[in-house]
């Protein structure tokens, strides 16, 4: 007598494939005894398809599991159903399948559960699935490649892991002795376990590749969405595949399994946001959470097993995956990665190549020819060979080791002008970046500077040295800035002209604006905030011109990218924000007056007006907190110390700030070449363009100009810097431009036309030059200063024991009136002098020190004390009638000073321990904290979308 069959059908939603899988139950060569369809609450045609079919099916709600339904289902068999066979709504068998298999179990009665070889459904060929296992970081294997097609290679009959439910021939002994299937996994992931489970307990699952059942995974691929799945099926995929491996692994093993779970998992989630896929990302995380958080239910599964003696682990571990298999698929995601970075180079490569061959495709073919003979030429020849016979390559080595040379002046701690000293350590600034209160002069909760955060992580990437990271900014400022322009005014001369711009232009352009920082006195007087932005200005500027490309796709990657750039450089430079914004406003003007159905498309105004909106985000912790506390005048200042450099309209043309920097009749020959760009007419639209945001940006600071900033004691006008920079950056564009234009034109081969080229090209060199001369010279070698003089130092030993231990530095005299300072910790180092800039007056302890220099009391003196003031000092020259009122004072005791003209006194009174302590209560002193996360999480979203998408990525999107 034979043995029963029983298909056991599981539906939801799947009229669009349950006639298919209803002809192929029907159309087996060894017909099926009875068919129990089980459907879970559909709202399409299926439970009349069924019903049709198969008889009445039994209906279940909608939010039932798959385990659930099984059981259910199982109980309808009736007990002389010697097989259950389990079948998908979305698995179509063919005729020979069920045959197959009983053939399969015929021949090798130890097999308990069998499964079918899977192939995709609708293409029929591919490969899903031959047995599966699973590895040790949860990842479901199948030993296929990607997109496999079914050759015949894999139907040899074999033990594995588990068998897939869409297809599943088991005992219905062993499914009841198991206990069905696992109520913890609702949908994905029954099937490894109860494979697990069956192979623990004495039970042999094998694949019998002779049956053929085609599946479309419609859960899996997102084509079906239930109240099981909901719309993060990864989510429920990884949930299942840790909750799998936890509950069976081995008792001495699960330690170490909970750890490598864990970082494997923050290693997961690393790499979907490297590929820019967030949702999986999150999911993996979720995952995580949701397994981790429920510690009972992993116990309590692990207790179940052990009773049923599904807990032997010798059986297993033949039928899991390789252990080195993890490893070999994160060196094919790195590939993968590597890929995608390499095709995105080259389509953009490609694309431009295409646009200059649709303006002339047989010059351009042409060309191309001969670039291609030449470099492998060159191929041959070596790199060495090329560099040397290449006179633009040793010219811009020239240029960069006479810039390394002229920035000697910046190895090791430097000091000076606007660049006050660094600290000792970079958890210093990452102390100062994230606390809410600092304990500077008389205590205050005005942020820390923005610049610091890209700061604390190149010094902590150097090892944690601060100065290591000021002398990295300024030593590499120009060769940074030079590589930059150089991409820049390369992509731009293409964007111009099909054919480039000379090599010698982009040298001269690249060169002299590289030099700007330098020419301008803003490198020689340690105004590191515009040394920075001069040299990212390039790197935002080239990622600006992804607005302009014609994919909408990479048009919105660019705006994350300007966004991000553009953050960094106002972090360094506040006015650059202002400035982008006005930029932006005028251009997309322009636009809409010139091609107004353009700009009315989402996706062209979008991505610049994205890019402007992210910088307020990633900023956060910086501007907000400066609005709450009164020093918004920090958003329209140049870092550095205060006042600034300023800089008129001719300055902000010429490049030069009010002192320091190279000759300034090097940049008035800027100006001129960059006037004389407007006359070649084939470039003369770019250059107007450029022109315009010249005017645009001279606008915005006149505007500026206009504002005055009271700062406590001093008043100041808000920074120049970024403004100058940008001008400067635009007229080389238009001088460049305008070069490549007369080059160009038939009137550079006339007699006066080849005089006027000899001459502009001789102006156009003298600038790089002599501002290169000058600076290798040590023309902007000023910076040295002694931050620590006039003060003796076993008080600043005191001092950076405790920040309450404070030292109240006075200059000045009684006629001409004192000023004071108050020094606490190892001084006022790079970022703290803007914050106690910034900070306003205190009125109360500035009557404490003027009735100390007056009339001194004991009160007074007390008062000292209580404000965490423990020296007096006045520091050489010591004004001797302020002395003399000092040696006179109750409660100061005369100190001891290296110096004889200086003088310091000891405050005697017991100083308050808690004189800086934060005053705020919540929640008032979690706003930063919370600010902070924002923007962590901010930049992590925007560093993902900058990245590219791997091919993986993009087809998941697609489909």
């Amino acid at each position: 007598m034979s043995a029963s069959v029983v298909v056991l059908l599981v539906s939801h939603d799947g009229a669009r494939w349950l006639p298919a899988v209803i002809d192929g139950i029907r159309a087996q060569t060894r017909p099926v005894d009875r068919v129990v369809a089980v459907d879970t609450g559909s709202k399409d045609e299926s439970p009349a398809l069924l019903a049709s079919a198969f008889g009445a099916a039994l209906r279940l709600p909608g939010n039932t599991s798959f385990p659930a339904a099984v059981q259910a289902g199982l109980g309808a068999c009736g007990p002389d159903a010697d097989w259950i066979w389990l079948l998908h709504d979305d698995a179509n068998p063919e005729p020979g399948a069920l045959a197959a298999l009983l053939a399969a179990a015929e021949e090798d009665p130890g097999a308990d559960i069998l499964g079918p070889k899977l192939r995709e459904w609708p293409s029929l060929r591919r490969l899903l699935e031959v047995g599966v296992t699973i590895s040790s970081t949860g990842r479901r294997e199948t030993g296929l490649e990607r997109g496999e097609y079914d050759q015949g290679q894999h139907d040899r009959v074999r033990d594995v892991l588990a068998v897939n439910t869409a297809g599943m021939l088991v005992r219905r002994s062993v499914l009841e002795e198991l206990g069905g299937f696992d109520d913890a996994l609702p949908i994905f992931g029954n099937d490894l376990d109860f494979g697990w489970r069956a192979a623990a307990a004495g039970h042999r699952t094998v694949v019998v590749p002779q049956a053929v059942v085609f599946h479309a995974e419609a859960a899996h691929r997102g084509l079906r969405r239930t109240s099981l799945t909901g719309r993060h099926t990864h989510y429920q995929e990884r949930r299942a595949a840790l909750h799998t491996l936890l509950v069976n692994a081995p008792a001495r093993s699960l330690p170490f399994r909970v750890v490598r779970l864990a970082l494997g998992t923050l290693l997961r989630v690393l790499g979907f946001l490297l590929v820019r896929s967030v949702g999986q990302a999150l999911d993996e995380l979720a995952a995580l959470v949701s397994v981790y958080s429920a510690p009972r239910a992993i116990r309590s599964a692990r207790a179940e097993r052990r009773v049923r003696g599904e807990s032997d682990p010798e059986r297993v571990r033949p039928l899991l995956a390789p252990w080195w298999l993890p490893y070999r698929h994160g060196l094919d995601f790195l590939s993968d990665l590597a890929a995608a970075a390499t095709h995105q180079a080259s389509d953009v490569a490609e694309r431009r190549r295409a646009a200059r061959a649709d303006q002339d495709p047989s010059s351009f073919a042409a060309r191309r020819q001969a670039a291609a003979e030449e470099d492998d030429l060159a191929e041959d020849a070596g790199w060495v060979a090329r560099f040397v016979t290449n006179p633009v390559a040793l010219l811009l080595a020239l240029v960069v080791l006479l810039a390394l040379v002229g920035s000697r002046a910046a190895f090791g701690s430097v000091a000076g002008g606007g660049l006050a000293p660094v600290p000792t350590g970079a958890g210093d600034w990452w102390s100062l970046y994230l606390e809410s209160w600092h304990r500077l002069g008389p205590g205050t909760a005005v942020p820390a500077p923005a610049y610091l955060l890209p700061l604390a992580l190149l010094a902590t990437l150097l090892l944690g040295s601060p100065a290591a990271a000021v002398t990295v900014v300024l030593v590499l400022a120009v060769p940074v800035g030079l590589w930059g322009a150089w991409r820049f005014l390369r992509v731009v001369g293409r964007l111009v002209s099909p054919y480039g711009v000379s090599r010698w232009l982009i040298l001269l352009g690249a060169t002299t604006y590289a030099l700007v920082p330098v020419a301008s006195g803003a490198w020689g007087d340690g105004r590191l905030g515009i040394v920075a932005a001069a040299a990212l200005l390039p790197w935002l500027a080239h990622a600006a011109l992804g607005f302009a490309d014609p994919q909408a796709d990479r048009r919105w990657r660019a705006a994350w990218r300007v966004g991000l750039l553009l953050a960094l450089v106002s972090a360094f430079a506040p006015v650059a924000w202002l400035v982008a914004v006005a930029i932006g406003v005028v251009v997309l003007g322009a636009a809409a007056l010139v091609v107004r159905s353009a700009v009315r498309s989402r996706t062209v105004w979008g991505p610049p007006a994205t890019a402007l909106a992210v910088v307020p985000v990633l900023l956060l912790p910086w501007w907000l907190p400066a609005l709450l506390e009164g020093a918004g005048e920090a958003l329209l200042l140049d870092t550095g110390r205060i006042p600034g450099p300023v800089a008129d309209g001719v300055g902000l043309l010429t490049g030069r700030l009010a002192e320091g920097g190279a000759p300034a009749w090097t940049g008035l020959v800027l100006v001129a070449l960059a006037l004389v760009a407007l006359v070649p007419r084939a470039t003369r639209v770019p250059v107007l363009v450029c022109w315009l945001i010249v005017l645009v940006t001279g606008g915005v600071a006149a505007l500026l100009g206009t504002v005055t900033l009271d700062l406590g004691s001093v008043s100041v006008s808000p920074g120049p810097g970024f403004p100058l920079v940008l001008v400067q950056g635009l007229l080389v564009v238009a001088a460049v431009i305008g070069a490549q234009g007369f080059l160009g034109s038939r009137d550079r081969w006339r007699v006066p036309g080849r005089v006027v080229a000899v001459v502009l090209a001789a102006a156009a060199a003298l600038v790089p030059l002599v501002t290169l001369g000058w600076f290798a010279a040590g023309g902007a070698d000023d910076l040295d200063e002694d931050s620590r003089a006039g003060i003796p130092a076993y008080m600043l030993q005191s001092a950076e024991t405790d920040p309450s231990r404070g030292i109240l530095v006075i200059r000045g005299d009684v006629e001409g009136g004192v000023s004071y300072v108050v020094r606490r910790g190892d001084g006022v180092t790079l970022g703290e002098d803007e914050v106690l800039a910034l900070t306003a007056e205190d009125e109360e302890l500035t009557a404490e020190v003027s009735a100390l220099v007056t009339r001194p009391t004991l009160g007074v003196v007390e008062a000292l004390a209580a404000d965490g003031i423990e020296y007096v000092v006045l520091p050489a020259p010591a004004d001797g009638e302020v002395a003399a009122v000092l040696d006179a004072a109750d409660g100061l005791v005369p100190a001891s000073a290296e110096d004889r003209t200086t003088r310091a006194w000891r405050v005697d009174p017991e100083l308050d321990p808690d004189a800086v302590s934060d005053p705020r209560s919540f929640p008032e002193s979690w706003v930063r904290p919370a600010l902070l996360v924002v923007q962590g999480v901010a930049l992590v979203w925007v560093l993902v979308l900058c990245l590219p998408t791997t091919a993986a990525a993009a087809a998941r999107r697609q489909s």
